[in-house]
């Protein structure tokens, strides 16, 4: 499988200027960018759009010079004029301002401003750029065009939105510190051949008289073509993007992800014996969690594993899914510069009935903390064949947690380490985890309050398992003994109960042999 490419990491600051609108502070018009012509824009254009380009065969995108030399510094070389910022001289935060290619995105992109219903391209030049390094003016001048663009918080120094490469995006709400990403689409991810990245490959940005941004896209790929209008709003809690795609599929897609969203993560407090930095914890995001459409709440705690790991979970009608960072005390990182105890979560939230398929959760082993690792999306049962249409529409948060708080206890915390008992001899083969929930009904209860572990543990053996309140806090803690036998790994499911009745989420981990 592909790893998934770390240029998120690279995005840098951009800008652009659009003669509708006055410029902050200047009360004319910037001469650069030109505009193209206005032409009538409606989101069913697109569509119809994307189902005619899926009729025809797929055609690689014509790059006019190539943006390799352009790599991370000489990225930091370049800088976008912010007097030029698109919509610069309105209140909110719907500013815009673009990226240039580079080595990490380098295919150019095609934006248009709309306005009542007209739609003008921004038409690309250098002086946009400021650029301190002369041999970096060079390579910049030789692959012109933009790479995505970006949407400035009302300070005018930071931003809430980027799009770029791909079809990645991702927000820096609610902490203003920017970590996982979503996709518009993934194809073949964490199957055993190479994985597909269609792309943007066009956007018309709108802006509401209340000041909201609404992004329109068309995606393109060799398998498909699509829609996408992404609807955003800003809340206290987050961000909020109410999402609605069409896709039209020229090929058949062995392995479908619909609404994919991307992390890192290397270590984390499951596993102390791999660290290999200084700083006590490294992840974007420590889990998925799971709203199967049962009801249950799964949580399957994130780990970066020997070899490439996929893993199912069959729903119907998932009530939603995300890939949450729910460690958010800092002395657990260490981190003044990364701050992960600050990067957001992100749920999905279907809008309809997706009917039957799995939340896909794909893990590759990394070795550092540039590369994203981490992929979960929703792969639908029914196959995709040569001319099918699909629909979705769902909302994507991005937040401190879960939109809606669980009304049972979550897993605060796992760790693995030696099993047996301190000072004895240690057991070969046996691995201890210990899993902490908290919140809830747990609330109050004590140890005769009939609370028990439920547990099942497949290839493996278990022993020790025991539940109970941890002493001066809120919190139960889980502790079991796990023994693998006749595989490289065993798959552990358990809550606690009451009376027959869960208290807690699902806990579900992958434990693999040391």
């Amino acid at each position: 499988m592909t790893r998934l490419s770390p240029s998120r990491r690279t995005l840098v600051g951009a800008a652009l200027a659009s003669p509708l609108i006055p410029l902050a502070g200047r009360g004319a018009a910037a001469p650069l960018p030109a505009l193209g012509p206005a032409r009538p824009f409606a989101f069913a254009q697109l569509k119809a759009a994307a189902a005619a380009s899926a009729r025809r065969p797929y055609a690689p995108p014509s790059l006019r010079g190539d943006p390799a030399g352009i790599d991370y510094d000489a990225v930091g070389a370049i800088s976008y004029r912010p007097e030029a910022t698109l919509w610069g001289s309105l209140p909110g935060d719907a500013g815009i301002r673009f990226f240039p290619r580079g080595k990490y995105a380098r295919e150019p992109v095609d934006i248009y401003a709309v306005q009542d219903g007209q739609a003008r391209q921004t038409l690309y030049a250098g002086q946009l750029f400021q650029v301190s390094d002369p041999q970096v003016a060079r390579m910049l001048a030789l692959a012109p065009g933009f790479s995505g663009f970006r949407a400035m918080n009302g300070d005018r120094r930071t931003d809430w939105l980027a799009f770029q490469g791909a079809s990645y995006f991702r927000s820096a709400d609610p902490f203003n510190q920017y970590g996982l990403s979503a996709r518009g689409l993934a194809i073949n991810s964490g199957g055993p051949g190479p994985e597909s990245f269609p792309r943007f490959t066009s956007f018309w940005l709108e802006r509401s008289a209340a000041g909201e941004l609404t992004v329109n896209a068309a995606l393109e790929g060799e398998e498909v073509a699509g829609a996408y209008r992404i609807a955003c709003r800003r809340g206290p809690f987050g961000l909020v993007q109410e999402i609605e795609c069409a896709l039209y599929f020229r090929k058949a897609v062995e392995r479908l992800g619909v609404a994919p969203l991307t992390s890192m993560f290397w270590y984390g407090e499951n596993d102390p014996g791999l660290r290999r930095d200084w700083r006590p914890e490294i992840h974007d995001s420590d889990g998925l969690a799971i709203l199967t459409g049962a009801g249950e709440r799964i949580w399957r705690p994130l780990a970066d594993p020997p070899r490439v790991v996929t893993n199912g979970f069959a729903d119907r009608r998932p009530g939603g899914y995300g890939l949450l960072q729910r460690d958010r005390t800092f002395d657990h990182y260490e981190d003044d510069g990364a701050f992960y105890d600050r990067r957001p979560s992100a749920w999905v939230e279907p809008l309809e009935d997706w009917g039957a398929g799995t939340v896909e959760l794909v893990e590759i082993p990394t070795g550092d903390e540039t590369s994203d690792n981490v992929v979960a999306f929703w792969r639908p049962a029914e196959p995709v064949r040569a001319g099918d249409a699909r629909a979705y529409r769902y909302r994507l948060h991005w937040s401190a947690e879960e939109p809606a708080p669980p009304g049972v206890a979550r897993a605060v915390a796992t760790r693995v380490g030696q099993g047996g008992r301190p000072g004895q001899p240690p057991r070969a083969g046996v691995q201890k985890l210990v899993v902490d929930f908290d919140g809830g009904a747990l609330g109050g209860l004590g140890r005769t309050s009939g609370v028990e572990a439920a547990v099942s543990v497949s290839r493996g053996r278990l022993e020790d398992a025991a539940a109970y309140p941890i002493v001066g806090t809120s919190a139960w803690r889980l502790m079991m003994d796990v023994t693998i036998l006749d595989a490289d790994s065993t798959d552990i499911r358990a809550f606690l109960r009451r009376n027959g009745e869960a208290l807690t989420e699902t806990w579900t981990y992958q434990l693999f042999r040391r």
